[in-house]
């Protein structure tokens, strides 16, 4: 106590009186002295493969992703001790039709989806700076979104909206079809940019990653509206359209909706996902065929098989088979919680858009024609699925 009085006095003394003192205890002095706390940087749980996790901070992530490493980011889930075995309660065998059989429907559905609706939809979604999840642009770009999916659905009069809302300020949004029975279809995208140099400052007008998908899906729901029985409630499921918030947090928003499904015993049939519809240009550099890329791994293989059909009666380009890697996209999540899921993307992998991520995935190197295409896949598998026993 009293060498504690002893250097306290000194110390006073130094300060107030410019007290000169051995460098000694000059050293001792500042030893003693009350530090400022340290902060401790957040750290987050992912999870790049199964039974492969590891903790890392903020920048760590955006390094993993500049890197190509995809992953879960399932800190928040750590905590949930029953989710696994509700994964594994929720999980069965689905069976798909082994082909279309709505296409005298179909057909005629198709001839009014408009790539132009898709672009003047796009232009606006490409203006917010960012679409970055932790920002107010990406608050506001999910405000815009979710006016122009209660628009599509207030002018046909069906349906509901409504938020899916997180710790984070952009939230997801679901629209739901009702049909006659609680059986769901679920069509997804993911409505948040990126760039992964600088996430908070830079620019991620996020064009094709995933603003194509984002406007695809929204444009064929715009028409699956117009079907007299889907809007009256007549279809066999309920069908849901979905754009997930932080994607490229590490599929926070999809985990966050799909866990939530599952506490809650939702009997969800199918779900695809639509990240990536409108880069063709490497494909044809490459001197290939135009196509659509079905992925192969990591999803379900019976609703990857019909997707193939579907494909093949509504599209007028050809499938390609590809691959993406684990948790490369939302599907992602719908899978981990024990429901089956299947992702197409506009390419073969390995020609889909390199500009992604940075400021420089614009809207001028998409090609509409092709979104159409995805637009189509995602009509037919909507409304083929929305008639089906599921027996």
């Amino acid at each position: 106590m009293r060498s504690t009085l002893l250097l306290s006095c000194l110390a006073a003394a130094s300060q107030s009186h410019a007290l000169s003192l051995p460098l000694g205890l000059s050293n001792a002095l500042d030893r003693l002295r009350p530090q400022q706390p340290v902060a401790i940087e957040e750290r987050f749980l992912i999870e790049h493969g199964p039974n492969q996790r590891q903790w890392v901070t903020e920048e760590e992530k955006w390094a993993l992703r500049r890197q190509g490493l995809q992953f879960f980011d399932v800190t928040s889930s750590l905590g949930d001790a029953e989710l696994e075995s509700r994964a594994e309660a929720v999980k069965k065998s689905v069976k798909y039709p082994k082909k279309v059989e709505n296409n005298e429907t179909v057909s005629p559905l198709l001839e009014k989806l408009d790539k132009d609706n898709m672009r003047s939809h796009l232009e606006t979604f490409t203006s917010f700076h960012t679409r970055y999840y932790k920002s107010d642009y990406g608050k506001k770009s999910s405000e815009w979104l979710m006016e122009q999916v209660n628009k599509t659905l207030t002018d046909a009069g069906v349906g509901i909206v409504q938020p899916f809302e997180h710790d984070w300020q952009q939230s997801s949004i679901i629209a739901t079809l009702p049909g006659k029975s609680e059986k769901t279809v679920v069509i997804g995208a993911h409505q948040d940019s990126i760039n992964l140099f600088l996430p908070s400052i830079l620019a991620a007008p996020g064009a094709d990653d995933d603003g194509s998908g984002t406007v695809t899906i929204l444009e064929a729901l715009r028409v699956l509206l117009q079907d007299e029985d889907i809007a009256h409630g007549r279809a066999e499921n309920t069908v849901e359209f979905h754009w997930y918030s932080a994607e490229e947090g590490g599929l926070l928003g999809s985990q966050a909706i799909f866990n939530e499904y599952s506490r809650q015993g939702r009997d969800v049939k199918a779900m695809l996902q639509q990240d990536m519809t409108g880069y063709t240009r490497g494909t044809i550099a490459a001197g290939e065929q135009e196509s659509v890329g079905v992925i192969t791994d990591y999803v379900d293989a019976g609703l990857t098989d019909f997707i193939k059909e579907v494909v093949s009666s509504y599209c007028d380009i050809p499938y390609v088979e590809t691959k993406c890697g684990y948790a490369c996209s939302d599907h992602a999540s719908a899978a981990k919680a024990g429901y089956p899921s299947a992702f197409v993307i506009e390419s073969d992998f390995k020609y889909s858009d390199k500009k992604i991520h940075t400021t420089e995935d614009l809207i001028e190197y998409l090609d509409f024609d092709h979104m159409l295409q995805h637009a189509r896949l995602t009509l037919g598998l909507a409304y083929e699925l929305a008639f089906s026993t599921f027996d």
